[in-house]
């Protein structure tokens, strides 16, 4: 039997500026060596939706949002609606990108780290402080990312499948 090829998935970010592709791709590789293993465009219960989720070996959950240009990241006022549903969260920029806003009261530099990535690389250049989800808490959002990644990858399999919910 032949085989078909398979349709091809939308990427992550597709409509966004393929510098936050390179971003995202960038940080994924850097969590990769950490054991961390992220999923994208990420909806929260509370309507919002983080740019990367990642999760680790001890159950820890990570939010990261990217930004690439100046009027995004000032523009952006429902980023700490994030905070409720990790045990850290992290800037991520492209290189070039001036870092002295992350600095600011108004990005919390005390419970936020700070990455720098390109398409073949990351860098933390500030740790993200941990701040321990509630148990009730970290269960739920545990389940929801195992069951949207697992989806994911049956989507991959097959796409169809979609339409028969």
């Amino acid at each position: 039997m032949a085989s078909l090829p398979s349709p091809q998935r939308d990427s992550c970010f597709a409509d966004a500026p393929i510098a936050a592709q390179d971003v995202a791709r960038g940080v994924t590789r850097l969590f990769f060596r950490q054991d961390l293993f992220a999923i994208c465009e990420v909806p929260l219960p509370n309507n919002r939706r983080a740019d990367m989720m990642a999760i680790c070996g001890k159950g820890l959950l990570t939010i990261v949002e990217i930004k690439v240009s100046r009027a995004d990241l000032f523009g952006d006022h429902k980023w700490p609606d994030y905070l409720d549903y990790c045990d850290r969260f992290y800037w991520a920029v492209p290189a070039g990108f001036s870092l002295e806003p992350f600095e600011g009261e108004a990005f919390q530099p005390d419970c936020c780290g700070l990455i720098v990535a390109d398409r073949y690389d990351a860098a933390v250049v500030r740790e993200a402080p941990l701040r321990k989800l509630a148990g009730n808490r970290r269960r739920a959002e545990t389940l929801r990312f195992a069951r949207r990644a697992a989806r994911r990858l049956v989507g991959d399999l097959d796409p169809g499948l979609f339409g028969l919910d």
